[in-house]
């Protein structure tokens, strides 16, 4: 029998039937039953390939049933209510057929693997107790209806039920005489109306994170900053901004944060700094969730800093001045937590993590004890070479539910598949780990995906309210309660590995690279390109304090991009890096040629005129090259110019020509420490070379004096006697 994940994290045995609340004899019984049939079956039927066919053709059958909506909370008056979707997988025509939702009512789950059974589809729990049926219309190859049961709290089998707990529930979808399809969900029972003892309600912390998905550049705000020589400090600050679809996906989660006070949020405090009226929150964490597990993985700091990422624009400290400077108040206070990110919060991580002044972190993943038998409180006190780091660990159960994860893929295939079928296991398996240990006081962690949708947010917290076993308390609570684990015990669930694969480690190091480059332009061109302070001009518009401010400006919105870019599982990084790249291009193309497209030489020597533009609003100075791609036609080989600001300025490069022909003239920009930087241009040389210098003159009155010789000694020669 395979093994289910939560059995192997727990150790816990799977329970003998004898142990669960069913008569003995019945229990005997149908065992006896089932191994009669199950023999018979294995006589008549051999394994032929037919039958695999029908048991494959029976698996893909899943995906006829989903469940949409259902009632999770079960009490004394509420009724159980379900829509779900029917739908025709086959390549045939599906003759009507009836829909019939069946539970157990005195069944009782009575360990982990039970519970996880039933979700798979493989439990053999009888669903004798019919709760409602309804009609299905015949079904074309692909068409869907959608089908109601409703059924009233006096209906029989909800009425008999005298447990509270989950019960399981089976829906099954028959047509033709044949069942198409069942699928196996959850409705948990409160102890409303039900003579049993009460037990004390298990806490339960649930925490929202929020941060942008959408991160992009501000193009108006970065011209504004190439262009007019700097921006405000606060305008600044929001050269990143949020995508156009935050803004309506804030607007509903402030509303799911309205209607579930409860509810935690804990913010990026760079997201609530570009807000126009930040929400309300209940922590903060590191700056635009930078993945400090990440940057603990590549332990490179060297990396990070020549991409424009230091430690302190992600510490404690910096994050409580994002959030003040958000609310316009200095003296704001909150508490700041480090949100994992992509790796596991190894003890170098953890390390790392309070020497960046964080003394609790939150471990969404990978941070529980494997052998525990029951759900401990979320908490952990691990001791580092920087000082002890309270560690609040999520339940890993009910937060992959939360989080819209299935708890296996078997579970996903069948009622786990939809929210509805989701929520509905998270709320019997909370109703578990509560019956596991019901006097013990324990306070769970479960943390949403920053991605959540606020309307399975506002589900599921509807859905713990309404579960008086469930009591809802906050951070501050969980982060005082009487720690689950420390010293050597904590110790022992510290992870080894950082969990980071050699794919995310490569598109880091790659981020990390182009970052680096992007910023090794800035720099070059605040020290190699922008004329040296001294010599700027002491005007209004280009005073030395101004280009200074200019020059830490451009740096800065360089670090805001590239910050934003490192966030944990950020799908916005890509776009930030974008925006970093191009506050670069916009620096390092400002400066331009423009060259004279064709020059005609007629002699030995002429100039050859050419333009350099300065787009920004201070000097540069810059060499200019030039290289022709012939021997007998060449230019001379540099120039230096300081260009004004927005204005252009002009060299003339020597051409000396040996012979007539034609030369291409390269030209290029370079910083004044010979660097190449922007688009080179070319010129067109031809030559005519003529007569037109005092060679040619020298060379013509030496055979003019030649000729004149010649005639005067043919003239004057003694003529021969013979002649």
């Amino acid at each position: 029998m395979v093994v289910r994940k939560e059995t192997q994290q727990t150790g816990v045995k799977v329970n003998q039937p004898a142990q669960r609340n069913v008569p003995h004899g019945i229990r005997a019984l149908s065992a006896i039953l089932a191994m009669v049939m199950t023999m018979a079956l294995m006589l008549l039927y051999a394994p032929t390939p037919h039958a695999k066919a029908e048991e494959t053709q029976e698996t893909q059958s899943g995906a006829m049933l989903s469940i949409d909506s259902s009632t999770a909370v079960l009490t004394d008056t509420s009724g159980y209510h379900l829509s779900a979707t029917v739908t025709n997988t086959t390549d045939q025509e599906i003759p009507s057929g009836t829909l019939t939702l069946a539970m157990n009512a005195f069944y009782t789950f009575v360990s982990r693997n039970d519970i996880q059974e039933w979700s798979e589809g493989i439990g053999q729990i009888p669903t004798p107790n019919i709760v409602g049926q309804s009609e299905v219309p015949a079904l074309q190859p692909g068409a869907s209806a959608n089908v109601r049961i409703d059924a009233e709290s006096s209906q029989e089998a909800l009425a008999s039920i005298n447990s509270w707990g989950p019960k399981p529930i089976t829906l099954s979808y028959e047509a033709g005489g044949v069942q198409q399809d069942k699928a196996h969900t959850f409705a948990t029972r409160t102890g409303a109306g039900i003579n049993t003892p009460d037990t004390p309600a298990m806490n339960i912390t649930i925490v929202q994170p929020l941060e942008a998905q959408g991160w992009t550049t501000d193009n108006t705000m970065l011209e504004q900053l190439v262009n007019k020589g700097g921006v405000t400090s606060a305008e600044l600050s929001k050269i990143a901004v949020p995508g156009k679809e935050d803004e309506a996906r804030l607007k509903s989660l402030e509303q799911t944060f309205t209607k579930h006070d409860k509810l935690q949020v804990v913010a990026d405090p760079t997201y609530l700094k570009a807000m126009p009226m930040p929400t309300q929150v209940d922590g903060i964490t590191q700056p635009a969730l930078f993945d400090i597990t990440a940057y603990s993985a590549l332990n490179d700091s060297k990396t990070y800093d020549s991409a424009s990422v230091g430690t302190s624009q992600w510490n404690a400290e910096q994050a409580l001045e994002n959030y003040q400077s958000a609310l316009g108040d200095p003296n704001a206070s909150m508490t700041t937590y480090a949100w994992q990110g992509t790796g596991n919060w190894t003890i170098e991580a953890l390390t790392k993590a309070k020497q960046q002044g964080y003394d609790t972190v939150i471990a969404t993943h990978d941070f529980e004890e494997n052998d525990a038998a029951t759900a401990e409180t979320g908490k952990a006190i691990v001791a580092t070479d920087a000082g002890d780091v309270t560690v609040l660990t999520a339940q890993s159960v009910l937060s992959n539910l939360a989080q819209g994860k299935a708890t296996s893929a078997d579970a996903e295939a069948d009622g786990e598949g939809t929210t509805a079928g989701r929520l509905a296991r998270f709320v019997a398996q909370s109703a578990f780990y509560q019956m596991e240990q019901p006097y013990a006081e324990r306070n769970l962690l479960v943390c949403l995906n920053d991605n959540s949708d606020p309307a399975v947010v506002d589900a599921l917290m509807t859905d713990v309210e309404q579960s008086p076993w469930l009591n809802i308390t906050d951070l501050n609570t969980l982060s005082n309660a009487d720690p689950a684990l420390s010293g050597d015990d904590a110790a022992a669930i510290v992870p080894q590995s950082d969990g980071i694969n050699d794919a995310t480690q490569a598109n880091l190091r790659q981020t990390l690279n182009t970052l680096a480059a992007s910023t090794s332009d800035i720099k070059r061109f605040n020290a190699s390109i922008l004329t040296d302070v001294a010599d700027v001009a002491d005007d209004a518009k280009q005073s030395p304090a101004g280009l200074k401010a200019w020059r830490r400006q451009l740096v800065n919105a360089h670090g805001i991009m590239a910050l934003h870019a490192l966030g944990g599982e950020n799908p916005a990084g890509s776009t930030m890096v974008e925006g970093a790249g191009q506050l670069a291009s916009l620096l390092i193309n400002g400066v331009t040629i423009t060259p004279t497209e064709n020059v005609n030489v007629v002699s030995e020597t002429a100039q050859m005129p050419v333009t350099i533009s300065n787009s920004h609003p201070y000097p540069v100075t810059v060499k200019v090259s030039s290289l022709t791609n012939s021997m007998q036609i060449v230019t001379s080989r540099f120039d230096t110019v300081e260009v004004p600001a927005n204005g252009e300025a002009q060299v003339a490069f020597i051409i000396r020509v040996a012979t007539s022909g034609t030369a291409d003239a390269t030209l290029s920009l370079q910083d004044r420490q010979g660097i190449a930087f922007g688009a080179t241009q070319t010129t067109h040389i031809t030559s005519a070379l003529q007569i037109s210098d005092k060679t040619g003159f020298i060379i013509i009155g030496i055979a003019v004096l030649l000729g004149a010789l010649g005639l005067w000694r043919q003239f004057h020669r003694k003529k021969d006697p013979d002649e």
